[in-house]
């Protein structure tokens, strides 16, 4: 016996939607896509790729020279190089930082760990 509903010559047949795990459905439901770090690879490597592109405008931009004293010592560069120079040293600094807080904090975890396992 067929549960199929009868259907007169030309009219639609009627949808039919199954909620069957088998996937017999005639209906196809996409998987929703999940992010991964694949995606989140390219989104960074778009992203950088942006900002470079923007720092060599601002670099190729501000080329004229200009003179530079740190104590004693005096030497001259681009001005886009410079500004570019004090930014990256910026980030260093604060990557450094940032690192040392984070071993501090892993190391703290680490003993109350220890702590917590020996009781």
């Amino acid at each position: 016996m067929s549960k199929e509903p009868s259907v007169a010559p030309g009219e639609p047949a009627p949808s039919v939607v199954s909620d069957s795990p088998a996937g017999n459905s005639p209906e196809v439901h996409a998987e929703e896509v999940k992010f991964t770090r694949a995606a989140a690879l390219w989104t960074s490597l778009i992203l950088g790729f942006l900002i470079l592109t923007v720092l060599l405008i601002f670099i190729a931009q501000n080329t004229a020279s200009t003179a530079f004293t740190f104590l004693s010592w005096h030497w001259t560069l681009p001005l886009g190089v410079a500004i570019l120079l004090a930014a990256v040293a910026g980030g260093l600094i604060t990557a450094l930082v940032s690192a040392a807080r984070m071993f501090q904090l892993r190391r703290a975890a680490k003993k109350n760990l220890q702590f917590a396992l020996k009781r």
